[in-house]
C-alpha cells in the first residue's frame, strides 16, 4: 500500500492528488482513477447507493461525475480533471458500502482518460490536503 499521512483519524495516501471538495485522483499514464477520500466517506457514513457516469461520457473539470447516497444525505462527486469516462466500478451498484470500507482501493468510482494534464497542477498535494482536513476538524 502507498505511504500515508494520518491526520485526526483520517488517512491521506501519498500516491494521489486531491480536490478541495474531497475527491482523489490517481494518475496512471494517460488515465486516472477517481474516488472520494477517507475523510469524505467518514463524513457521509453509510453509503447505500451510487449513480455513476456512462462510459464514453465527456466531462469537464468540476462537473458532477457521480452521486453517492448515504443514510444521511446525497453527495455529488466532482471530476478533478477534464476527460472521457473509460470505465466505471460496476461492483458498487451491488455493494455501494465498498466505498466506506476501502475508499482508496476497491471503492474507486470511475476511470477517465485525461485530456489536459495541466489541470493536475491545480490539485492539492497530499500534504496540502492533510492541512485542509486539519483546518476543518
Amino acid at each position: 500500500m502507498a505511504e500515508k499521512i494520518e491526520v485526526k483519524g483520517y488517512i491521506v495516501l501519498k500516491d494521489r492528488l486531491y480536490t478541495e471538495s474531497d475527491e482523489w485522483i490517481k494518475v496512471e499514464n494517460e488515465e486516472a482513477y477517481i474516488g472520494i477520500t477517507d475523510y469524505a466517506q467518514k463524513k457521509l457514513r453509510d453509503i447505500v447507493g451510487v449513480e455513476l457516469p456512462e462510459v464514453g461520457k465527456n466531462v469537464k473539470k468540476g462537473d458532477v461525475i457521480a452521486t453517492l447516497e448515504s443514510v444521511k444525505a446525497a453527495a455529488e462527486v466532482y471530476t478533478p480533471v477534464s476527460g472521457s469516462v473509460v470505465e466505471v466500478n460496476e461492483k458498487l451498484y451491488e455493494e455501494p458500502e465498498i466505498v466506506n470500507k476501502d475508499p482508496y482501493g476497491e471503492g474507486w468510482l470511475c476511470k477517465i482518460k485525461i485530456v489536459d494534464r495541466d489541470e493536475l497542477q491545480s490539485l492539492l498535494a497530499p500534504e496540502e490536503y492533510a492541512k485542509k482536513i486539519e483546518a476543518e476538524e
